[in-house]
């Protein structure tokens, strides 16, 4: 079964390491079975529950996966770079529409809210035993969810979006377990999941979100958790909408065990109303970054959920860091609290840029969808091919590998370093590139 490399142990952490050697070596690969428990404890003559339990220690630490009556195997390895990193770097006065960045431009400055934070904490510093979560913060918080029809529930504050995720991720699932994922999707979530030990399972969208039926599809495989983009979903920029919220509520009322996540990172950046699937299982979380609309060096997110899972994730976040920063927090409350961003202008400049850019490709004939938020996604037949020919025309666009699981090739193109005039330029850069990937090759 394992060809020529033996397992050997008296001990379930001796018979662990020596799994985990073997997988570091790479005498054992990714997706090679291993014995069956009762068959290696008869061959190394311990009891079977000395190998159930190094098996056990090595699902947790992410290094094998088990399928029920399959049995387990080495778990396939996550890429050695994270996903982020694929990308390519813009030519000299070329520009750079890969990164997903806002436009610094419509990032309100920093001055006076850190000032009023500091003369805050100047007055009042915060000390061991302070509450995590700011009050004016929290208030704040409360009342945009509220006004957004999010359901009631505790509060948190996490270091980002990511963060967030991870944290309530961890707050319910075990290394092996299956997660529902947006596909294309996001790619630091994409990394994100099997560094978790987790195994992630493709769901198609379209741009109103998630298909229902995909969605049912995963669920039935086995999936413990979703993870859904309420708007600006990154890199396709589909929002829920009403109808679909309603069709996806309904497949999750139906497992209710379920744990779903929302991201609503395009909050203070789209103008398109939020359709929370929150409440919809008995496990939920909705998850805002300040990223998008604020800067995303300010590194932070609010989450709200039941209170089961706000709680774990808060009494986790105890044992670690304590709390993100009150000076940080009390930054934000300002931003909001003195109107920092128009959203309304902040959609109005990312909407007409985005549909500035559909509008050029589609003249062109190229199809590509972007319904929110600040990116465009094109699909291509041969990713590397377009990427490479837009470069030589002066353009570094993001490859679709950092985004995809199973779903067709694409190139993600942001739009937030985008002026108008450079929009008909790009359209024609990009329809040229197609037009020589449609030629075929020569041999």
């Amino acid at each position: 079964m394992l060809g020529d490399y033996r397992i050997e142990g008296r001990g379930a952490a001796e018979i662990a390491a020596s799994v985990e050697s073997g997988v570091g070596s790479g005498a054992l690969a990714p997706g090679d079975p291993l014995p069956p428990m009762r068959e290696l404890a008869a061959e190394l003559g311990v009891n079977p529950n000395t190998v159930a339990a190094a098996y056990r220690t090595l699902r947790e630490r992410g290094v094998i996966e088990t399928a029920g009556r399959r049995g387990s195997r080495v778990r396939e390895r996550p890429a050695t770079a994270p996903r982020e990193s694929v990308r390519v770097a813009p030519p000299e006065g070329g520009l750079d529409i890969s990164t997903g960045n806002p436009d610094p431009a419509l990032l309100p400055p920093l001055g006076p809210a850190s000032a009023a934070s500091t003369d805050a904490a100047a007055r009042a510093p915060v000390l061991y035993g302070a509450p995590d979560t700011d009050p004016a913060l929290a208030a704040l918080a409360r009342a945009a969810l509220d006004a957004d029809g999010v359901p009631a529930g505790p509060l948190a504050v996490t270091s980002g979006s990511l963060d967030a995720i991870e944290r309530v991720l961890g707050a319910h699932l075990r290394p092996g377990d299956p997660v529902a994922v947006e596909d294309p999707g996001w790619g630091s979530l994409l990394d994100l999941i099997p560094a978790l030990g987790l195994r992630p399972l493709a769901v198609a969208l379209d741009d109103e979100g998630p298909l229902p039926d995909e969605l049912e599809r995963a669920l039935e495989q086995g999936a413990r958790a979703v993870v859904v983009t309420s708007r600006a979903q990154n890199p396709t920029g589909a929002a829920v909408t009403a109808a679909r919220a309603r069709e996806l509520r309904a497949v999750l009322a139906a497992r209710e065990s379920t744990l779903l996540i929302e991201d609503d990172h395009g909050h203070g950046i789209v103008d398109l109303p939020l359709h929370p699937l929150s409440c919809a299982t008995r496990h939920w979380a909705l998850v805002r970054s300040v990223a998008k609309a604020y800067g995303p060096d300010l590194r932070l997110a609010v989450l709200t959920g039941d209170r089961l899972t706000v709680d774990r994730v808060r009494g986790r976040q105890r044992l670690g860091p304590g709390w993100v920063s009150h000076l940080l927090q009390r930054a934000v409350a300002h931003l909001w609290q003195s109107g920092a961003v128009d959203a309304s202008r902040v959609a109005g400049s990312y909407g007409a840029r985005r549909t500035a850019l559909l509008d050029a490709l589609a003249a062109r004939g190229v199809a590509a969808r972007g319904r929110s938020g600040m990116n465009v996604w094109v699909p291509v037949r041969d990713e590397t091919g377009t990427v490479a020919r837009l470069l030589q025309a002066g353009w570094a666009a993001a490859p679709g590998a950092r985004f995809r699981l199973a779903s067709p090739p694409g190139v993600r193109l942001t739009v937030s370093p985008l002026t108008l005039p450079a929009i008909d330029r790009l359209a024609d850069d990009m329809a040229a590139a197609l037009r020589t990937d449609r030629a075929g090759r020569y041999d």
